[in-house]
């Protein structure tokens, strides 16, 4: 598996560890991606323990530049998604990745 994990790979994963088929898990793991867009478009908080956190953040309008012409933009008030991940996804992506490093400069 290269660098990059898509959907289908992650339905892979998940179908060989529960013994479930890949069109059961892709069901759930639609399913589970369609609760959180909806949750956050519809401006609620989603906290998963020893993962994150989904939410919106509004950004203030502001004046942008069309870097094709220079043109003066101007940017309404939006909201992005974001996600913020717990401690414990951070340590534990700190942790592996250094392991990576050490292994690859040895």
């Amino acid at each position: 598996m290269g660098t990059c994990m898509t959907k289908a790979d992650i339905v892979d994963e998940i179908a060989k560890a529960t013994g479930l088929t890949k069109i059961e898990t892709k069901a759930v793991v639609d399913g589970v991606f369609s609760s959180i867009i909806s949750a956050v478009s519809s401006g609620k908080r989603i906290e998963l323990r020893g993962f994150g956190v989904f939410k919106h953040k509004g950004r203030k309008p502001r004046m942008a530049r069309n870097p094709k012409t220079g043109e003066l933009v101007p940017l309404e008030k939006r909201f992005v998604p974001v996600f913020k991940p717990s401690p414990e996804f951070l340590q534990k992506v700190n942790e592996s990745l250094k392991v990576q490093l050490d292994v690859n400069n040895e």
